[in-house]
């Protein structure tokens, strides 16, 4: 996975380089976005079924090349509750995008693809402790990363010329490291800027 980062890294560079001879690079973007969905799967290892509404943050940069193709880097951190006793699955992930994006009056569609890859964390307690500090059977815990892609749609909207409001649809897909569960979209709201 590190030779897979450190090639896109590299290319990503040289394209900025390139495009900034060319007089292609037209400036660049970045923002935080937090973001929910819904989520669901079966974890096979313990006979149990994931799903919930996640909560998370995160954020994006793009340089901005020619009139219509975007390229950069995103991260988010996304974590599903589960069984309102402090039970969670977690996934801390990122990668390189391209997009690209075209202008319709204030609103900015785009559509694109990110590669990349993170870790998805489970804590699940199947039983509820009688007393604080006692030790809770049936507890699972479990770390495995991950390579995925992540195709994704969304949409700005033109508040001035230096700040978006956007809108984001993706849907992570594990390409490594076994099934990655639960799966499902996700939908991400937040301030973009804008130079």
């Amino acid at each position: 996975m590190k030779r897979v980062v450190l090639i896109l890294t590299a290319l990503l560079v040289a394209m900025s380089l390139s495009a900034q001879e060319k007089k292609l690079l037209r400036g660049f973007d970045g923002g935080m976005m937090i973001h929910t969905g819904f989520l669901s799967g079966n974890l096979d290892a313990i006979g149990y079924k994931a799903k919930g509404l996640p909560a998370g943050i995160g954020g994006v940069i793009r340089l901005h090349l020619g009139e219509h193709f975007r390229v950069g880097g995103e991260g988010y951190l996304s974590t599903l509750s589960q069984r309102g006793n402090g039970s969670y699955l977690k996934y801390g992930w990122g990668g390189l995008l391209a997009d690209f994006y075209t202008v319709l009056g204030r609103f900015q569609p785009y559509a694109g693809l990110t590669l990349g890859g993170g870790a998805m964390t489970t804590l699940l307690m199947m039983e509820e402790p009688q007393e604080a500090w006692d030790p809770i059977d049936g507890t699972y815990f479990h770390k495995q990363g991950f390579m995925a892609i992540d195709p994704f749609v969304g949409c700005d909207f033109i508040v001035s010329g230096p700040m978006h409001l956007t809108l984001k649809v993706d849907y992570l897909c594990a390409i490594s490291g076994g099934k990655m569960l639960p799966h499902g979209p996700r939908v991400y709201i937040g301030f973009l800027f804008y130079h």
